[in-house]
């Protein structure tokens, strides 16, 4: 069991439990102002954690979650992660000028099938110093699906010096995303101060649990609705 969720036979998950685990997820390219405007209604709605958006559209999820408990969160270097470090800091401090609580950042997998291990510190440090020195949540993205074994071994050394306060595992746009045996590989490899969120695929209440059980602490996902429901 799961010593966060305090999931057993007896006493199993409300579906509000589960509610503030999920961030509400919406990161299609042709996502529209309305879209946007229902994601953020729904947040509030169902007492999901936050809502992730594009970076174009972090102000207005700002103004419409003033005050309001769901967080606002964004992505960056998305979904390749490919873009030059210095790109991605100025992302962040955008994301963060216009109102972004957390921000969700892909590292650069080229770099990784380079195995350019002193390349990939240097981009997730920056990434996270650029957040932490504004006082704002980052979380790593590692695309798992793409990676062997042995790479995600080494990006969870990288990632102990560094801190971030998750390690994510998919975009949801490149390869498999979440299983339980990946989440199950980084919490054996990661200090228990990083949490770890799961994402790429989750569409159950079923999965998500599974995900929860498994180890990780957030749950990242379009089908929040679903999975509550």
């Amino acid at each position: 069991m799961h010593p966060e969720l305090g999931v057993d036979s007896i006493n199993p998950f409300k579906p509000m439990d589960l509610s503030s685990y999920i961030d509400h997820t919406l990161l299609k390219a042709n996502s529209t102002l309305e879209d946007i405007q229902k994601c953020c209604a729904e947040a509030v709605q169902y007492g999901f954690a936050a809502v992730c958006v594009p970076p174009y559209y972090v102000m207005e999820a700002n103004k419409l979650l003033h005050k309001k408990p769901p967080k606002v969160a964004t992505v960056i270097g998305f979904p390749m992660g490919y873009s030059a470090t210095p790109a991605k800091v100025e992302e962040i401090k955008k994301a963060i000028d216009e109102g972004a609580d957390e921000l969700d950042a892909v590292i650069n997998l080229c770099a990784v099938q380079s195995a350019n291990w002193n390349y990939l510190a240097n981009d997730i440090n920056s990434m996270i110093t650029a957040a932490h020195l504004k006082g704002k949540v980052i979380k790593i993205i590692l695309e798992t699906g793409l990676l062997s074994e042995s790479d995600l071994l080494q990006l969870c050394e990288i990632v102990q010096q560094s801190k971030p306060d998750f390690v994510k595992t998919s975009t949801g746009f490149n390869g498999e995303g979440a299983t339980e045996e990946i989440i199950r590989l980084l919490r054996a490899n990661l200090d228990p101060s990083i949490k770890i969120k799961a994402s790429g695929g989750i569409r159950t209440k079923e999965a998500a649990y599974k995900m929860l059980e498994a180890g990780a602490n957030r749950i990242g996902t379009s089908s929040g609705i679903t999975i509550v429901s």
